[in-house]
C-alpha cells in the first residue's frame, strides 16, 4: 500500500509540474474544468506548485467580487480559478490556459461528475480516470514542444493498464485473427506490430508469415511487453522497448505494418505515417485496426462521430497519399475497423 500511495504521489508531482511549466510567462489566467469532485483539489495543487517554482500565484475563489477578477494582472501574476462557473467569467483577456480532468465517460456512470470527452476549446486534457494516477492526455502545441510530454504521460498512461488489459479486452482475439487473415500478409515476409501492447496479435502475424517470414512486436512501454512475453515466445516473436515515432529500423526493412489503435496515439499522424512509410519496402502494407468500429468507439467516450475524422475513409485517403501511402481497403462497420494502404514504389 506504501508503494503504491508514493508511486501515485510521484505521478501527481510529475503531472503537476508539467501544468506548470506550461503556463506562460508573465500574467496568465488558468482554469481548472471538468471533474466536479477533483477540480477545485487540482487548482489548489497546482498554485502551489506554481508558488514553489518561484511564481506569484493568485487562487482566485469562487465567491471573489468581479472588481478582484483582473486586479492581479497588475503584478504579472497568474490567477487560478476552477469551475464552470469561472470559466463562464473569463479575465478580460480570456483563460490563458484551459485545464480539462476527463473521467469516464456518463453512460459509465460517472455524469454527474462532470465526466465524458467534454474537453473541446481545452487546452490541456487530464484523464482521471484513476484519481490516484492521473496522465496528461493532450497539450495544444502552442504551449509546449510535444516532445517534452507525449512519450512519458503515454507510457504512465499504458503501464498502469498492462496486467489487467487482457482480463479487459482478451475477447476480441478473433476480430484481430480475422484482421490479419483479410490484409494479405506475405508469407516468409516481415512484420511489425507496432504498438503491440500486450502481443495479442502476435500468434495470428506468425500464421500469417509461416514460419520463414519473421515477426516483431514493437511497444514504448515496459510494462505491456512484459505482458506480451509470453505470446510472443509462443509465437517466436521478437520484442522491442521502441517509440513508433522513430523506428530503430532501416529504411525499406519491413514488407508489413500492422497497427492496432496506433495511428489515433500518435501527437502527429502525418509525421507517424511517414515514419512507418520510410521503414516499409515499395509494395508492402499498412494494416491500421480496432476491434470496435469508429462509430463504437466515439460512443463509449460519450462523443458524436464527426466525418472529418482522422481515420474516416476521405481524411485517411488524403493523408496517405501525402505520406507515402496508397489507402486499398477501408472498412469501419459497428464491430471493427480495418484499412489496408500499400506503400507507394
Amino acid at each position: 500500500m506504501t508503494g503504491h500511495i508514493s508511486a501515485g504521489a510521484r505521478r501527481w508531482a510529475e503531472v503537476l509540474q508539467l501544468l506548470a511549466e506550461v503556463v506562460p510567462t508573465g500574467p496568465a489566467g488558468v482554469i481548472v474544468d471538468g471533474m466536479d469532485a477533483h477540480r477545485g483539489v487540482v487548482a489548489d495543487r497546482l498554485a502551489a506548485t506554481l508558488r514553489a517554482a518561484g511564481r506569484s500565484c493568485v487562487r482566485l475563489s469562487r465567491d471573489a467580487p468581479p472588481a478582484d477578477r483582473d486586479g492581479w494582472r497588475a503584478d504579472g501574476a497568474v490567477a487560478v480559478a476552477d469551475g464552470p462557473h469561472r470559466r463562464a467569467r473569463p479575465p478580460a483577456d480570456g483563460w490563458t490556459v484551459v485545464v480539462w480532468l476527463r473521467t469516464a465517460p456518463p453512460a459509465a456512470g460517472n455524469g454527474a461528475d462532470g465526466g465524458g470527452d467534454r474537453s473541446g476549446g481545452a487546452h490541456v486534457v487530464v484523464d482521471l480516470h484513476d484519481p490516484d494516477w492521473p496522465v496528461i492526455r493532450h497539450v495544444d502545441a502552442a504551449l509546449t514542444d510535444r516532445d517534452r510530454w507525449y512519450l512519458a504521460e503515454s507510457r504512465a498512461f499504458f503501464a498502469a493498464r498492462a496486467a489487467t488489459w487482457d482480463a479487459r479486452f482478451g475477447h476480441d482475439q478473433a476480430a484481430y485473427a480475422a484482421a490479419v487473415t483479410e490484409s494479405g500478409l506475405p508469407i516468409g515476409g516481415t512484420v511489425l506490430d507496432a504498438g503491440c501492447g500486450t502481443g495479442r496479435v502476435l500468434p495470428a502475424l506468425r500464421a500469417a508469415v509461416g514460419a520463414t517470414g519473421t515477426v516483431v512486436g514493437l511497444d514504448v512501454t515496459p510494462q505491456m511487453l512484459a505482458v506480451a512475453r509470453t505470446p510472443a515466445a509462443a509465437a517466436a516473436a521478437g520484442l522491442l522497448l521502441a517509440d513508433a515515432r522513430r523506428l530503430p529500423f532501416a529504411a525499406a526493412a519491413v514488407d508489413a505494418i500492422f497497427a492496432a489503435g496506433l495511428i489515433m496515439h500518435l501527437p502527429d499522424i502525418n509525421a507517424g505515417l511517414r515514419e512507418l512509410a520510410r521503414v516499409t519496402r515499395p509494395g508492402g502494407r499498412l494494416v491500421p485496426f480496432h476491434p470496435s468500429g469508429r462509430a463504437a468507439v466515439a460512443a463509449r467516450h460519450g462523443r458524436a462521430l464527426r466525418p472529418g475524422e482522422p481515420l474516416a475513409e476521405g481524411p485517411l485517403r488524403i493523408t496517405a497519399v501525402r505520406t507515402g501511402w496508397r489507402l486499398i481497403r477501408h472498412d469501419d462497420p459497428p464491430h471493427r475497423f480495418l484499412a489496408v494502404a500499400r506503400r507507394d514504389a
